[in-house]
């Protein structure tokens, strides 16, 4: 097997060639264990799997080859907490540092935070969702 440089190496072949592929507009859910990936991808995205990958390290790779949309007020979306978890004042820690690895991607924009359920229709019509977990 070749290896490419510059390529960070969690990222699969498949990942690389669904990255490849995307094109202006396009979005990229990268999901975590107990996202419904499966059902969500029976409606069109590409399902591609990164099981024991997480989140934090796939998209600090990610972002080393893939440029975050400049024309929108904020490129990157998360799923909110609902509203029993804020009421009890649970904090997502990864959030912020989602934010840093952003930050070094080049993007100073702040998160999208979806409710949980407009997040689920809005990876259904996302070009691809990576399992991760």
């Amino acid at each position: 097997m070749v290896v490419l440089k510059g390529i960070p190496s969690i990222l699969s072949p498949g990942l690389l060639y669904t990255l490849a592929k995307m094109g202006h507009g396009d979005e990229l859910v990268l999901a975590d264990a107990n996202f419904p990936v499966c059902s969500t991808c029976q409606c069109g995205p590409t399902e591609v799997r990164a099981d024991g990958l997480r989140i934090p390290e796939l998209l600090e790779a990610i972002l080393k080859l893939f440029p975050l949309d400049t024309y929108v007020p904020r490129p990157v979306a998360v799923m909110d907490m609902v509203e029993d978890d804020k009421l009890r004042g649970l904090k997502v820690p990864v959030w912020e540092v989602y934010k840093e690895l952003l930050n070094q991607g080049g993007s100073d924009k702040p998160l999208e935070k979806l409710e949980r359920f407009a997040f689920y229709e809005r990876a259904k019509k996302a070009f691809a969702v990576v399992a991760t977990g």
